[in-house]
């Protein structure tokens, strides 16, 4: 794994902070080498996304999503049924323990839906930016030629 020195940044950077304090954390945990559950990011629009993961055996009582200062936390706990707790399993191959997987989401970036289909839990993202943050047209304000007005205390003849 790879390690970065960033403090060079912090010591000629004013006001990167929390963009330096992500990379440390992202850096140097990767999710705690957690690789459970799988999951998928994509790009469904331009300014729209969607997070997959594979969360069979989980259904939707089961899985809590939270969206707060920018972090996407997504906490999953299965409950034993009656049934379940009666029966003996000699082989278990779908992996349904309790897991926690966060994702640190832009600036502007909403949760706007989830929905759970076929053991797949899908999150839907946008990304609104304000009106007051949008690229605006400045219309430029000139004077007419036809109308520019001469100064009278600048004479344009040479005195003799």
């Amino acid at each position: 794994m790879r390690q970065y020195d960033l403090s060079p940044l912090y010591r000629s950077t004013v006001g990167f902070d929390r963009l330096f304090n992500m990379l440390d954390s992202m850096a140097g945990s990767e999710n705690g080498g957690q690789s459970y559950p799988p999951y998928n990011i994509e790009r469904t629009g331009e300014n729209a996304y969607r997070i997959t993961m594979a969360v069979a055996g989980f259904g939707e009582r089961d899985i809590d999503i939270e969206s707060k200062e920018n972090i996407l936390t997504i906490k999953a706990q299965r409950n034993e049924d009656e049934n379940e707790r009666e029966r003996e399993i000699l082989y278990r191959g779908i992996a349904a323990r309790s897991f926690e997987r966060r994702f640190q989401l832009a600036d502007h970036v909403e949760v706007t839906g989830a929905t759970l289909e076929n053991g797949l839990l899908h999150i839907d993202l946008v990304r609104e930016i304000p009106e007051a943050m949008k690229p605006r047209k400045i219309a430029i304000s000139g004077s007419d030629k036809s109308e520019k007005q001469i100064d009278p205390s600048i004479s344009t003849s040479k005195a003799a």
